[in-house]
């Protein structure tokens, strides 16, 4: 249901038993291969590993790629670490399953053709989160070399108790809650998983600290990473959220965009600025949002770990999406990072034989392809990218002609700071 419903294979079969993996490899002869492993997006409770088509990727690269599922839902994001020991970390079950995934890749990796040595995570939206949750995480530092967060918004958020909620949703005392959500209906758990959900949180088990803490911790022992985010993240939203839904999804996004700062202050700035568009008042919330997950890591990452790197993605689609252009929205770079525009793949906007759509498909996957080899995104057909640092802020721009450009997003980032916005 749900997104995945509209832009996924509506035939898959749900299923609980969901810890599998997807492998594409040119040949399983050699073990030197550099793995690109992706995290797929949803929301934490939707979307599938299964959507995306590797091939492509690994035959223009030479290059292992790998897809995985993992748990969604209450079945992966529940927050009921207070009820004790057996269910602690819970909040990041689905986290967990990834680094699952990561150590299967460290022990079997070699069979398909890849290199242990040489693992690049990088994933989109709830999977670009996933990614910068795995850098909070220190039972996964060893499993992964490079990083690339798509739309992500870091690891930062207080654990929230979502006992109280759940044993009134099913009617029951608290202190039975784990004997009766082992033994619930999974149909009933996806309807009780708004009440429930709690994920990019420091858990204190799984996500010991918050991204940019992780990073700063880690130092120049960590990994390289390129974050970015997209010009019209929030048209996706306002296009698959009716209008009656915003006053109760944009609070609820605020809340991710302010960090634990003042939500009630960030969200006064914004009706000032589109007091009578309810539409783009939504829309700044969810820009604002994975503007701050990219700007803030990126700059991170190079200040204080082993280098960032910031894209903005500026493509505008070519084909509708629910009867509307949605400009360069949430997702829309999927296509040009596995190089499937031309083919049917999860959220295709673009025309295939647009020649702008194809050079930036083969510059931008080459780009992914070279930085998982080498740790750097330079030498694959885009301008020269410097790291990003706060004192130029050197972004860059992916269009028809993409280009670097400095400063970018000055004024945005500066309001979103006087209003207490961390990054």
């Amino acid at each position: 249901g749900g997104l995945s419903g509209l832009i996924g294979d509506d035939n898959r079969v749900m299923d609980e038993d969901c810890l599998v993996l997807n492998v594409w490899t040119q040949s399983t002869e050699g073990d030197n291969r550099p793995v690109l492993f992706w995290i797929h997006g949803g929301s934490h409770y939707e979307g599938s590993g299964n959507d995306y088509n590797g091939a492509r990727l690994a035959a223009q690269g030479d290059v292992v790629v790998v897809t995985l599922n993992y748990r969604l839902g209450l079945l992966g994001y529940a927050g009921i670490s207070s009820l004790g020991e057996a269910y602690r970390g819970t909040e990041s079950n689905g986290y967990r399953d990834q680094i699952l995934a990561l150590e299967w890749a460290r022990d079997n990796i070699a069979d398909y053709g890849g290199d242990a040595a040489n693992v690049t995570i990088f994933g989109e939206s709830a999977g670009g989160a996933s990614v910068l949750a795995l850098l909070a995480s220190p039972v996964a530092d060893a499993l992964y070399h490079k990083a690339i967060s798509h739309s992500g918004v870091p690891a930062t958020g207080v654990r929230e108790d979502r006992v109280p909620a759940l044993a009134k949703a099913l009617g029951v005392e608290p202190d039975v809650l784990g004997a009766t959500l082992r033994d619930v209906a999974v149909e009933r758990l996806h309807e009780i998983r708004d009440v429930g959900m709690t994920a990019g949180v420091v858990d204190g088990a799984v996500v010991t600290r918050s991204t940019p803490d992780a990073i700063a911790d880690r130092g120049a022992s960590g990994v390289p990473l390129i974050a970015g985010f997209n010009l019209d993240e929030g048209t996706l939203f306002s296009s698959i959220i009716p209008e009656f839904a915003y006053p109760a999804v944009g609070p609820m996004i605020a809340r991710a965009v302010t960090g634990g700062a003042d939500t009630a202050r960030y969200l006064a700035a914004i009706d000032a600025e589109h007091p009578e568009d309810a539409v783009k008042h939504f829309e700044q919330i969810w820009f604002d949002m994975f503007l701050r997950g990219a700007v803030g890591t990126a700059q991170r990452a190079t200040e204080t770990g082993a280098g960032g790197w910031l894209y903005r993605f500026d493509m505008k689609a070519t084909l509708p999406f629910l009867g509307s252009r949605l400009g360069a929205t949430h997702g829309a770079e999927i296509g040009f990072t596995f190089n499937t525009v031309s083919e049917d793949s999860v959220l295709n906007l673009y025309d295939g034989d647009d020649p702008d759509v194809v050079r930036l498909a083969e510059q931008w996957s080459n780009t992914i392809i070279a930085f998982a080899r080498t740790g750097n995104p330079n030498g694959a057909g885009l301008p020269e990218w410097p790291q990003y640092r706060g004192s130029n802020r050197s972004t860059m721009v992916l269009n028809a002609e993409s280009r670097v450009e400095t400063d970018l997003s000055k004024d945005r980032v500066a309001k979103l700071k006087s209003l207490g916005v961390p990054f």
